[in-house]
């Protein structure tokens, strides 16, 4: 791995921990004006509190403050929508762009074991040769079809598949015998979010990611989605990068979230 690889990637993940924690907004992309990421003001104060952002370039350009500390991972996937097959993507924007945009990751979903499988993974692979030759460090996204089970020998397969085809990091599922999955993949691994869970549970959901080998979370409806948004984000860096546990993760985003409602009171108060 060459240095500008290992540079972009240090911009990902902490060099202090060696994890990071991502906070995805590029659901739009296929999704369209989803709740939470309607207006993206909403995702102006949370981008500092994130290692890196996963974010289309349409986002980037419009809404993502250009003097951001904050690393890019780009989605560098798209075509179909919601209403269509998922897996029917393409990639859809250069390498250069990506550079012009200071991406320090470019990230594509792959759909093993789905319809057009074969064309998401020479996809990966083409991706992986032009981004080798600028320094680019590569994320393939495991999607998951509607047929396809999230275990941990279907998601084990998937990654390992990402990581022979070259992908630097790779971004799943978090599943019942999760080290298996981690164990089986040599490169670094970041869990997805997925559907929004009670906090809870997705805190639970990390802690037991961190616990089992993970690298780090790309989360996104259970940070944006959440009544406390900053409260999440700080709990799900609290055990990503301290080793907090859930329990104690879950009382950080109570308490921000208890600050952030005085916070609004005292501001309605001077308003009368």
């Amino acid at each position: 791995m060459d240095f500008g690889i290992k540079n972009r990637l240090s911009r990902i993940f902490s060099p202090k921990t060696g994890k990071t924690v991502m906070l995805a907004v590029d659901h739009g992309y296929f999704q369209g004006p989803t709740t939470g990421l309607r207006d993206m003001k909403n995702i102006t104060p949370l981008v500092p509190q994130a290692d890196c952002l996963f974010v289309t370039r349409g986002i980037l350009r419009t809404s993502i403050d250009p003097a951001t500390k904050t690393s890019v991972c780009l989605r560098v996937s798209g075509g179909p929508s919601i209403l269509g097959e998922l897996s029917n993507e393409d990639i859809i924007i250069s390498m250069e762009e990506a550079l012009r945009l200071n991406a320090s990751g470019v990230g594509m979903s792959i759909f093993v074991g789905a319809k057009n499988e074969e064309r998401t993974i020479s996809n990966l692979g083409r991706l992986v040769n032009e981004a080798q030759r600028y320094g680019m460090p590569v994320l393939a996204i495991t999607a998951v079809g509607k047929e396809m089970a999230r275990d941990a020998r279907y998601l084990g397969l998937a990654c390992r598949m990402a990581a022979e085809i070259g992908a630097n990091f790779v971004k799943t599922y978090y599943c019942e015998d999760f080290h298996k999955v981690v164990e089986g993949c040599p490169v670094p691994i970041v869990i997805a979010g997925g559907k929004k869970l009670p906090e809870m549970e997705a805190l639970r959901m990390t802690e037991d990611a961190i616990r089992a080998g993970a690298r780090g979370v790309d989360m996104g409806r259970n940070i944006f989605q959440s009544d406390s948004p900053a409260g999440m984000m700080k709990a799900v860096r609290a055990i990503v990068h301290k080793g907090a546990t859930a329990s104690e993760a879950l009382e950080l985003y109570q308490a921000s979230k208890k600050s952030a409602a005085a916070e609004s009171v005292d501001e309605s108060l001077e308003k009368v």
